[in-house]
């Protein structure tokens, strides 16, 4: 197990362990994140642990253009329940990230500490966020790091049905359009998957990290 100190080093991704977990330890800095960021590295830990720092294999991606949008939800895309904007209300998609209860999860690794380092990326221009609203309130959200042609998903939720997936797809459709080659999902959900995300080696994955950023 590598443990960090106040260097701003990661050792080597093939180093982590059959879960993913490469280091532990260090700090939130915005430097120490995007060194992170550009190797395929995350952080996500619990309450009272230390900073652990992960790099999965496989890891699961959505490469933008293989987005798939049931019939359902495009009759939700385009029956105007929702309305589309990005980087309006970061402060509030990532509160209500922390706050907001998801099925088969007592808590959330969001902690003041996460959002105080995700709220310095955003403000620095590497952070951020997509929003889907209706009737003026918000009702789902993501956000997440940009970096180069890549973009890494952090976390996402929703107050009302289907409000996240439509901020994701119009997000998605809107990456595509920006020449984004890979949205980084991190770890398996089957939500992610039925709009086409997919596990991918983690060789391939920095490959294309060390490519497009």
């Amino acid at each position: 197990m590598f443990i960090l100190n106040e260097a701003i080093i990661f050792p080597d991704v093939e180093l982590a362990d059959e879960e993913g977990l490469l280091a532990i330890g260090g700090d939130l800095s915005t430097e120490r994140l995007l060194l992170a960021y550009k190797k395929g590295i995350f952080p996500w830990y619990n309450e009272d642990e230390p900073i652990c720092w992960w790099c999965p294999d496989p890891r699961f991606v959505l490469f933008p253009q293989e987005l798939k949008v049931s019939k359902s939800m495009q009759t939700v895309l385009n029956n105007g329940s929702f309305r589309f904007t990005i980087n309006k209300a970061f402060d509030k998609v990532i509160a209500n990230c922390k706050s907001v209860t998801r099925k088969g999860q007592d808590g959330t690794w969001i902690q003041p500490e996460v959002i105080e380092a995700y709220t310095k990326l955003h403000q620095s221009g590497f952070a951020v966020s997509a929003e889907a609203w209706a009737a003026g309130e918000l009702a789902g959200g993501l956000y997440g790091v940009l970096l180069g042609n890549v973009f890494f998903g952090e976390s996402m939720f929703s107050k009302k049905s289907n409000a996240s997936k439509f901020a994701f797809i119009n997000f998605v459709r809107y990456l595509q359009k920006q020449n984004i080659k890979l949205i980084d999902c991190q770890i398996y959900t089957s939500h992610l998957e039925s709009l086409g995300a997919k596990m991918i080696d983690r060789q391939l994955f920095s490959e294309i990290l060390a490519k497009e950023i």
